[in-house]
């Protein structure tokens, strides 16, 4: 119901239904599809929601047995995405997987199957169909979007390799949906993200700039809430706002850690991320668990969440309402980068320019002090550059 909610409908009622198998007709079986007729005509219901994924078929064939609209899980999740999407690329994201569903659902629902198009000129005959009228004009539009989207990821992309000429670290914050990343990212950043206890308040990727405990800058982006049994095609029309999770050295997964099914929640997350690709982020040490939401745990459920962070080192217990934790959070962030990179004092000639830019368009410089011979640095480098920086005086080119 918490979908239905998160759209501001009213629910009248709500109902589980058993299924020994699914019929390919109506879904449910006959006797069960006459008493819920009786139901919804009792209540004058006008919607009705299947928490499931319906065939065009099935949705057809449903609409007119209960005389009511009927949409299935994929259908109310497009309406709440349309619904929060506020930027351009959002709102053609949105529209692109609602046209994919609204293709798959041309199906011939009036009476005259033959309705068609006259033809044109000397051509004659019945002329076009309206179903493949309306799919030919479906497919235009999608062919526009999708051309109209990869412009926005190669801007995407350019904005991307400007901030590694300025190389701070990406840190994205993933979640299930309302586990508290808008209020996480606006308490790290002092930033005014929509964080509304509403389920897919983010639809449209946020970047800031945070400075860890070290005084190592990051870019912090907030990212689209994840959901259970997310549809593949928003997965894949979402695939270009979930591009700052695949660059990000490290992934904050934020867990709801109060919610009953966080555990099924986590599990979740993971699923779409192994989706898109990142099991290595998961197994091997890229992701930071933070538990948020303690401040409606009881203190005896806090003290033993603190106890397993003590003895562990991927969660961090916090409120991201309280700021509780937080500091331990980018802490934790700051060491897990300093794994990866490491820091160098060095003094080079003013004379030396070129090793001195190599130096800013490959590393962080943490700290830069000049006097009448040199410039002295204190730069972050991955291993990779730190390597290639220590070889530089055998002769070998930057």
């Amino acid at each position: 119901m918490g979908l239905a909610e998160a759209i501001s409908l009213t629910i009248a009622g709500a109902e589980t239904v058993s299924l020994a198998a699914a019929k390919p007709a109506t879904l449910f079986g006959r006797g069960k599809v006459e008493e819920l007729k009786g139901l919804i005509a009792s209540r004058d219901i006008e919607l009705v929601i299947i928490d499931a994924a319906l065939s065009p078929v099935q949705q057809r064939n449903l609409e007119r047995a209960w005389d009511c609209k009927v949409i299935d899980r994929t259908g109310l999740i497009l309406e709440i995405f349309g619904d929060r999407a506020q930027t351009r690329e959002g709102r053609l994201q949105v529209e692109l997987a609602a046209l994919g569903y609204q293709r798959s659902r041309l199906v011939r629902s009036w009476t005259h199957l033959e309705r068609q198009r006259g033809g044109h000129g000397f051509l004659g005959g019945p002329g076009e169909s309206q179903i493949e009228s309306d799919r030919r004009q479906i497919d235009e539009r999608i062919t526009r979007i999708r051309r109209e989207l990869e412009t926005v990821v190669r801007t995407r992309e350019l904005h991307r390799k400007a901030r590694k000429r300025v190389p701070y670290p990406v840190v994205a914050l993933v979640g299930y949906t309302n586990a508290g990343k808008s209020t996480l990212f606006n308490r790290l950043t002092g930033a005014t993200v929509d964080a509304e206890d509403k389920l897919f308040a983010t639809l449209d990727p946020t970047l800031r700039g945070v400075t860890l405990p070290s005084g190592r800058r990051i870019i912090l982006s907030d990212t689209v809430g994840f959901i259970s049994a997310l549809p593949t095609t928003l997965v894949a029309a979402f695939r270009a706002t979930l591009e700052e999770v695949l660059e990000a050295e490290i992934i904050v997964h934020v867990r709801d850690i109060s919610h009953p099914d966080n555990l099924a929640q986590r599990d979740d997350v993971h699923g779409v991320l192994r989706d898109l690709g990142l099991d290595e982020a998961i197994d091997e040490g890229r992701m930071i668990e933070a538990h948020n939401k303690i401040d409606l745990l009881s203190s005896e459920e806090r003290g033993r969440l603190q106890n397993i962070a003590e003895r562990e080192t991927n969660g961090v217990p916090l409120s991201a309402t309280s700021g509780q934790g937080c500091d331990d959070l980018l802490a934790r962030i700051d060491d897990r980068l300093s794994e990866s990179r490491t820091i160098l004092d060095l003094s080079v000639r003013h004379s030396d320019g070129a090793t001195i830019a190599w130096l800013y368009s490959h590393g962080e410089i943490l700290e830069r002090v000049d006097d009448d011979e040199a410039c002295h640095l204190k730069v972050g480098l991955n291993a990779a550059d730190a390597a290639r920086y220590a070889h530089r005086d055998s002769g070998s080119n930057l």
